[in-house]
């Protein structure tokens, strides 16, 4: 996602008067929700960070991120943890969008029993997105870095959760970087090669587009050249071995990484591609990533297209967004099924690959 800021309406809603009616997996009730901020030393600022938990009764109920244009998930904010340990998962989400916008699979991971947490990235979130910082997948790594280190060591946050069961979970450029914080790598000039081939790919139009986000208002840029990226940080391996396993659901780069470097990517690493092998995007498709990853698997999902994975829309919506502008077809699928039972499906397979590779359960 590069356009998708619409800076006006993408809120947190923080309370109703009752909750909405239903979540993807179990029922509000059992999904907690909170809001902390967490350090980042390499950004020198703090980072917004939602959590996600399974809860006992209480709290107050709330619609993450409904808007309107997309509806809300259902959770109580600052309800009780449910006691015990969890696996936790951590998350990033697409480039230009918000954590609030994975809010469904979120609570749908919450309410099969994980800790589930995410950061909004700085200069690739809502109303906070630049072509210049969307290559930096080495910022978004080490936001979930911050994440991690601040959950194990916080003494309200770290008795609820198990340390030896800990996935990462990303959608678009938050695919490729949790795909690049567990060991895969890419080069600039591959980078530079894939977008003059593909000129076409949405990402490649957002670098030379000449548009940006600042403090939620667009700003005209010049076009940007991605072989001024910063080679050595690009190119510098990453992986944190508290990570035991990745989901990856249409990550960008797909066509970038460096096929020998998921060899050595040795935990489970399972991608998800929106949409049938035929229909899946160049940037996105990924056969050629699992294949050389020694427990890669891929899933597809039919009827899906890239933007599936966003919230459902309300009604409405649609008209709304072709007032203001939106290109993108934020609230259109493949036109054979819902969002809802895309949704699903989706939260089916990502449970499941989280369930299978974290052990969980056992």
């Amino acid at each position: 996602m590069k356009r998708f800021v619409l800076s006006t309406v993408l809120t947190l809603v923080t309370g109703l008067s009752s909750p909405p009616p239903t979540a993807l997996a179990g029922s509000p009730a059992t999904v907690g929700v909170d809001h902390i901020q967490v350090h980042s030393k390499a950004r020198g600022e703090d980072l917004s960070v939602l959590i996600w938990y399974p809860a006992a009764p209480g709290g107050t109920p709330v619609a993450v991120g409904e808007n309107q244009v997309f509806e809300g998930s259902p959770a109580y904010s600052k309800a009780p943890r449910r006691a015990g340990e969890h696996p936790l998962i951590l998350m990033s989400h697409g480039s230009g969008a918000s954590v609030e916008r994975m809010a469904w699979i979120a609570s749908a991971l919450a309410a099969e029993g994980y800790i589930v947490a995410g950061p909004n990235h700085p200069g690739t979130t809502s109303g906070d997105s630049t072509p210049e910082d969307t290559p930096k997948l080495w910022e978004r790594t080490d936001d979930l870095a911050a994440v991690l280190d601040r959950l194990l060591e916080d003494p309200a946050w770290r008795p609820g959760i198990d340390a030896e069961k800990v996935g990462s979970l990303g959608f678009s450029l938050g695919g490729a970087a949790v795909l690049r914080s567990v060991g895969a790598t890419a080069t600039v000039e591959a980078y530079a090669q894939y977008c003059e081939t593909y000129p076409a790919m949405a990402d490649c139009q957002w670098f030379r587009g000449g548009r940006a986000y600042r403090d939620g208002a667009e700003i005209e840029v010049p076009p940007f050249d991605l072989r001024t990226v910063d080679r050595e940080k690009f190119e510098q391996p990453e992986r944190d071995p508290r990570v035991r396993a990745v989901v990856s659901v249409d990550p960008a780069l797909a066509a970038v990484f460096d096929l020998s470097s998921l060899e050595a990517v040795e935990i489970p690493l399972h991608v998800v591609n929106l949409g049938l092998p035929a229909t899946v995007p160049v940037a996105v498709k990924s056969d050629d990533l699992v294949a050389k990853a020694p427990k890669g698997s891929l899933d597809h999902v039919s009827g899906a297209v890239h933007f599936s994975f966003l919230p459902e829309c309300r009604p409405g919506a649609a008209g709304f967004l072709k007032e203001i502008g939106e290109t993108d077809a934020l609230c259109a699928d493949g036109g054979t099924r819902s969002r809802a039972a895309l949704h699903r499906e989706l939260a089916d397979k990502i449970v499941a690959a989280f369930r299978h590779a974290l052990k969980v359960g056992e």
